[in-house]
């Protein structure tokens, strides 16, 4: 297949990768890009651990294709913090243990974002269900939903 040159706009810097037409997200930002954060957990969009905000909606990069995303505003966990330090969804999985092999964590915390972004004061259930998406074979779940919830407080 014929290889194409592609601007993506990730983490607020137009980026350019080259790729084929069947490339998907997850190996352009990963291989394309060296943002390694994203990780491949199953490959079928079944357990979240590749996920990033695509224009504020959290997506499963291994289903979508790096030329869909062009145009789109893409948030990666690499693109979360600042440089006066981590973000308060980072800062609360340290703090509440939130995180353990670490497979997880970057998709969690940004589906965690994204549904913070559009409900900054969700309860338990509705914490759970924003990150049913998001699988965890490590930590039970218990630290990762205190976790959002401490940043639904800071």
């Amino acid at each position: 297949m014929a290889k194409q040159l592609i601007s993506l706009r990730v983490n607020g810097s137009e980026r350019d990768c080259v790729v084929e037409p069947r490339t998907r997200l997850l190996d352009a930002l990963r291989e394309g890009l060296g943002l390694t954060g994203a990780k491949e957990g199953c490959g079928n969009g079944e357990c979240g651990a590749c996920t990033v905000l695509v224009d504020g909606r959290p997506i499963n990069s291994c289903l979508m294709l790096a030329v869909e995303a062009v145009g789109s505003e893409i948030l990666t966990i690499e693109g979360l913090a600042t440089r006066d330090g981590l973000h308060p969804l980072q800062e609360a999985f340290m703090e509440h243990g939130g995180l353990q092999c670490g497979i997880c964590t970057p998709g969690m915390i940004l589906a965690a974002k994204a549904l913070l972004d559009e409900n900054p004061k969700p309860s338990e259930a509705e914490i759970r269900a924003g990150l049913a998406g998001n699988l965890c074979r490590c930590t039970g779940y218990t630290k990762i939903v205190e976790a959002v919830q401490a940043a639904a407080e800071a």
